[in-house]
């Protein structure tokens, strides 16, 4: 005879099946979210290991967000321009 199980599968085949397609789906799930996530995580970092900004750019950020006034933007400024390297 063809079939080694006689007329179908037990309960234990059933279980085993049910068992596997849960463990691979779960699986597959876990891997996609893992490798979302580490991609998101890849786009928010820093390109390189250097100075981000310039001091001009660092001085212009703390004006646009209200730290300084205009005219200590101003004399900053130009005592960063001034300065010899």
């Amino acid at each position: 005879m063809m079939f080694w199980y006689g007329d179908g599968m037990n309960v234990w085949g059933w279980f085993a099946m049910s068992a596997g397609m849960v463990l691979f789906w779960g699986l597959l799930i876990t891997v996609a979210v893992m490798l979302f996530r580490t991609l998101d995580r890849a786009a928010e970092r820093p390109r390189g290991f250097g100075p981000a900004t310039s001091a001009e750019e660092i001085l212009g950020e703390r004006l646009a967000r209200g730290e300084i006034g205009e005219k200590e933007y101003r004399r900053r400024l130009a005592a960063l321009r001034n300065a010899k390297p």
